[in-house]
């Protein structure tokens, strides 16, 4: 799956994909506006892919790029490729996840393959869909029934807090002053619905719909973890 494709001197481009064998593989597409595999070789197309490896450069050069998948409906709502560039993002900073590779192609194509489709307050959720579901497939998934801190189990229709510094799930007794602005609040709907977003194909998913308060909750909720794991400020309320 094509990630990132960036500008490289005057003619030539540097491309880096999301790969089952090797993970996150940069190679450089060389040739002009007129080369075929320019065309081809774009952010979320996936398919086939031939790298020639120079040992003594260490060089990486696209020889050829089957794409057997466009996803042209990304291009056609600013929501939908703002979240699917989102979802590179995530997925670059992490290194591909550092393993299993071919787990984190299947997770990007689903949710990616659901955008296609979905309405702009829809591709905001799988978009926070596919984070909570990254921090699973990353290990760093909090609990939604258990503090962090302290290990207490949580009743279903209690609130709990997320904290911005240590990126977890508090209870009340140990999320200290929640008023502040380091704290967010997940109360018994929102922690329901993150529940459902683990376990929900994205095909599904974006059509359960939040009212106007779960949504904020939420948009802020992955607006935090999106810039905690990309290290800069990630608003998804202006997707």
């Amino acid at each position: 799956m094509v990630l990132r494709v960036r500008a490289q001197g005057e003619a030539n481009r540097e491309a880096f994909f999301l790969t089952a064998e090797e993970g996150i593989v940069r190679a450089t597409l060389y040739g002009g506006p007129k080369s075929k595999l320019r065309a081809q070789v774009a952010p979320w197309h996936t398919g086939k892919l031939l790298v020639y490896h120079d040992p003594v450069r260490d060089s990486r050069k696209i020889s050829d790029f089957d794409v057997e998948s466009w996803k042209p409906g990304l291009r056609e709502l600013y929501e939908r490729s703002a979240a699917a560039g989102t979802i590179a993002e995530l997925i670059l900073s992490a290194q591909g996840g550092g393993g299993g590779w071919d787990e984190a192609l299947a997770l990007a194509g689903e949710s990616l393959g659901a955008l296609e489709t979905a309405g702009g307050d829809g591709a905001v959720f799988l978009l926070i869909q596919f984070i909570w579901r990254w921090l699973e497939f990353l290990g760093q998934r909090p609990s939604l029934e258990y503090c962090s801190s302290c290990a207490c189990e949580y009743p279903p229709d209690g609130v709990l807090w997320y904290s911005r510094y240590e990126g977890s799930l508090l209870c009340p007794s140990c999320a200290h002053s929640p008023e502040g602005d380091d704290y967010l609040e997940l109360g018994p709907g929102l922690r329901r619905w993150l529940g459902a977003a683990g376990s929900i194909v994205p095909g599904e998913f974006w059509r359960y719909t939040l009212d106007a308060s779960l949504a904020a909750q939420a948009r802020l909720l992955g607006s935090a973890i999106a810039s905690g794991l990309l290290g800069k400020k990630i608003r998804l309320g202006e997707l």
